[in-house]
């Protein structure tokens, strides 16, 4: 498998493909994409904007993840700023880099697909801070719940309700840059 970087087009290309991984690792209904679909098509002009796809050796997507600057404004981040303390709100949603989707088809899951995505993301991503939000899950079961806590992630807001969805989720928090950042250029990862 090989982990690229993705400019806004290379997104808007693959699209489809994006949807597709992003209902299989979500496990959300096929009516629910549609709306998925026009929502992450439009992420790609926010202020910065960082992707990365990992793909097999035939070119099928395998994983994405894709974030960008949170501000005022934007849907995210007016959510989970309501429900934060006006301290908490200074601190965490300044210069933060919001990573939007982070996803890996189930059947690529558990190879470390998803670390590699995430790393380089967050190596390419400007701010001080990243926030992330994630289902509940139990931690000690949850592949995802494991990658974001041996990345450092803390505990923001725990069990939050975004409007529109069933489930509860926690946001998720680290300052950046990684200790280990990887150089530009870094092996295996490449342009799209």
């Amino acid at each position: 498998m090989r982990l690229v970087a993705w400019q806004p087009d290379d997104l808007l290309r693959r699209l489809d493909d994006v949807v597709a991984v992003y209902g299989e690792a979500m496990g959300y209904r096929k009516e629910l994409l549609q709306t998925r679909r026009g929502y992450i098509g439009s992420h790609v002009r926010r202020p910065g904007f960082r992707a990365v796809a990992t793909l097999t050796a035939e070119g099928r997507l395998a994983g994405f993840g894709y974030g960008y600057t949170s501000a005022a404004g934007q849907w995210w981040h007016d959510q989970v700023r309501s429900a934060l303390d006006e301290p908490s709100r200074g601190y965490w949603l300044s210069s933060c880099f919001e990573v939007v989707e982070l996803h890996v088809r189930p059947v690529a899951q558990g190879h470390g697909v998803g670390a590699r995505q995430l790393r380089a993301l967050l190596a390419m991503a400007d701010g001080e801070r990243v926030l992330l939000s994630t289902p509940e899950a139990d931690e000690l079961q949850s592949r995802a719940w494991r990658l974001y806590r041996r990345f450092g992630f803390t505990d923001v807001l725990r069990n939050f309700m975004f409007p529109g969805d069933e489930r509860a989720f926690a946001i998720l928090g680290r300052e950046l840059p990684l200790a280990e950042r990887p150089a530009e250029g870094a092996p295996g990862m490449v342009g799209g």
